[in-house]
């Protein structure tokens, strides 16, 4: 299959793509042409598609992060009516975490951990990187929670710069003079974006790689359970937006995030 590629920018993003999508796919030592040799027909639609994305969005820069700038002063006021506990965990990220707070939930599912949720709807990784101080530095916590990257590929962002924003975000927690440990939750997939899931699974399997070489890093893999037995995502665990998760989605990703808290971070709860 011959690909006639565009010049310039979008050229060296689309081919950025090609190469995430083969590491996904444990082709990175392929040609272009190889990679795409071994792709099935449907993995072939799906790479079409993301093909489009990528060129009519060219190269997608990073969401300006102050259209947070509101939300984070509406933390930092709550903060000032009831200060949080110090050396609590910290969950932060896009609104899959910040829905997971609704109702309390956040705290019930994590009992009897002390938790803070300072998810914020609409975020990427460079967002946390750009207020970590307010959302997540200023509690001075033992541990953090991080979900983010579903919004940074749905916003064209490549995923090498998706991973070295996370890179950057814990260079920064590993400079504390207590550093917490950090737990990075998966990208999960979802009806609405599943045609992306290929590049949300590179940036799954470079959080993984990572964790693995990092002695506070724990991956999190709520992704999997979120799958059928064929592999694509569960119907009954999403609102009608085929994005957001209902109850029965935020009970996988409990199941999933909680025994792995508990076993690490009790004998932390229990210290006077």
């Amino acid at each position: 299959l011959a690909v006639n590629w565009p010049c310039g920018a979008r050229s060296r993003m689309l081919r950025a793509h090609l190469g995430e999508l083969g590491s996904a796919f444990g082709m990175r030592n392929l040609s272009v042409s190889g990679r795409l040799a071994r792709f099935s027909l449907g993995m072939i639609s799906t790479l079409l598609q993301l093909v489009l994305v990528t060129v009519a969005q060219a190269d997608a820069p990073w969401p300006d992060p102050e259209r947070f700038r509101a939300a984070i002063e509406a933390f930092e006021r709550e903060d000032r009516k009831a200060a949080p506990p110090s050396g609590a965990i910290v969950g932060t990220g896009s609104s899959s975490m910040r829905f997971w707070s609704v109702g309390d939930r956040f705290e019930r599912d994590l009992s009897p951990l002390t938790v803070i949720n300072r998810g914020f709807g609409g975020s990427v990784i460079h967002d946390v990187e750009t207020f970590l101080e307010p959302l997540v530095l200023k509690h001075q916590p033992r541990a953090a929670l991080i979900y983010e990257g579903d919004n940074d590929v749905a916003e064209g962002v490549p995923v090498h710069d998706i991973l070295a924003s996370y890179d950057r975000v814990q260079t920064r927690l590993d400079q504390l003079p207590a550093p917490p440990r950090v737990y990075w939750l998966a990208v999960k997939p979802s009806l609405a974006r599943w045609s992306l899931w290929p590049l949300m699974l590179a940036v799954n399997n470079g959080l993984k790689e990572r964790a693995s070489r990092h002695p506070r890093i724990t991956f999190v893999d709520v992704a999997t359970p979120m799958l059928n037995e064929q592999g694509t995502p569960r119907e009954d665990i999403f609102i009608a937006d085929g994005l957001h998760m209902n109850a029965k989605g935020y009970d996988l990703w409990r199941d999933a995030l909680r025994p792995i808290l508990l076993q690490t971070e009790l004998e932390f709860e229990r210290a006077p």
